[in-house]
């Protein structure tokens, strides 16, 4: 016999998902409704309304992909690329050879800038890629790379790919309602992000949103776009208009928990927001640091809200985490690729971000006898 479903109460302080608020888990239960139902639509109605408010967008297509990042991620290229087209994509961590790999999915040819993991790409590197790449269809990159804790500097590459007639898409995963990030302001063509890091929802759906110059290009394409679910000429016409065309059956509960997290985030405020995970992240820097962690990525590039720290020598870094996460219920990420077994992820994001989430972690680190500061 199955026994009714129970999980452990986590602290969630890894790269996500991180802690959702109890009023997110309460509209998660508002009875379900058809989601063609005129009252699912007004709900996304103001749900796409709260994206353009958060993303700081003006953008008319603006919404929600019902599924994870990844597909946001999917949304953004397969609609704007086409075979042959060139790109120039900035990996310096995993996501950005992810955006590489979909790229090359779509037939376009890829100039791919390559930085060590933990640095970010400078606009001499974009320069030197553009010297190769004169005209790029679009160029990519991660605005807060989730596998290193670095944040990459965008509003100087932004003038240098629109000056050189291309679009700019970001993957704002890890930076969206945790850190300043303006669509409008920077001239951002394309971006999208998920729902499960600052903004502390469930995760499964990922918020995007498209220029004018973006829906240009997708209205000007001479092929099909390769993805039918990811369509954006199909699915436009669920997400807006007068009369709303069936394109799917959206995910309505996590719809629900989505247009209540982004309530809280506009009551919080956005720059208050930013603030926050800011000081947060110096507490745990000084703790961290007086503890003999070491952060991976220089100070001016890092991520407040994803700390990516060396343990201090002679650590087991595996049997630490396990033991957080079996004694004292708190999550904390590990390394990825050439990190792995060597870095922790530890992330104060959304609902995480409090000073009372470091204390927990600092003070269960100092309680643990395996723990060498």
């Amino acid at each position: 016999m199955y026994t009714e479903l129970t999980t452990s109460n986590r602290i969630l302080m890894g790269p996500g998902p991180s802690d959702a608020h109890p009023r997110v888990l309460k509209a998660m239960s508002t009875p379900l409704i058809g989601h063609l139902d005129p009252e699912f639509v007004t709900i996304m109605d103001e749900v796409k309304t709260m994206v353009q408010e958060t993303f700081l967008t003006k953008n008319h297509m603006t919404f929600v992909v019902s599924a994870p990042g990844s597909a946001g991620m999917e949304t953004c290229l397969v609609n704007l690329l086409e075979p042959g087209d060139e790109v120039i994509i900035c990996i310096n961590g995993v996501f950005g050879g992810r955006m590489a790999d979909i790229a090359e999915r779509c037939g376009a040819k890829v100039h791919k800038i390559e930085k060590e993991w933990g640095t970010v790409v400078t606009p001499d590197d974009i320069k030197k890629a553009l010297d190769i790449c004169k005209k790029p269809k679009l160029v990519a990159l991660v605005h807060a790379e989730t596998s290193t804790g670095a944040l990459q500097p965008l509003k100087e590459i932004s003038d240098l790919v629109h000056n050189a007639g291309g679009l700019l898409m970001v993957d704002a995963v890890t930076s969206y309602c945790g850190m300043e990030l303006r669509v409008d302001d920077w001239n951002i063509d394309a971006i999208y992000t998920g729902t499960q890091k600052n903004l502390s929802a469930p995760p499964g759906l990922s918020p995007v949103s498209f220029s004018d110059r973006a829906l240009e290009v997708l209205e000007n394409r001479k092929t099909k776009v390769q993805s039918w679910f990811l369509d954006l000429s199909l699915v436009k016409n669920y997400w807006g208009g007068a009369k709303r065309a069936y394109h799917h059956t959206a995910p309505v509960s996590s719809v629900y928990a989505l247009r209540e997290s982004l309530r809280i985030v506009l009551e919080e405020g956005l720059e208050n927001r930013w603030k926050r995970h800011q000081e947060v992240h110096q507490v745990l820097k000084t703790k961290l640091e007086n503890l003999g962690f070491k952060y991976l990525v220089e100070e001016k590039y890092r991520l407040p809200n994803l700390n990516s720290v060396f343990l201090p020598e002679g650590n087991d870094e595996a049997l630490l985490r396990k033991k957080l996460l079996n004694e004292y219920n708190i999550e904390v990420g590990g390394g990825l690729g050439a990190f792995a077994g060597k870095i922790w992820r530890i992330g104060i994001m959304g609902e995480s971000c409090t000073l009372n989430h470091v204390n927990m972690l600092i003070s269960a680190l100092q309680d643990m006898k395996e723990f060498k500061s």
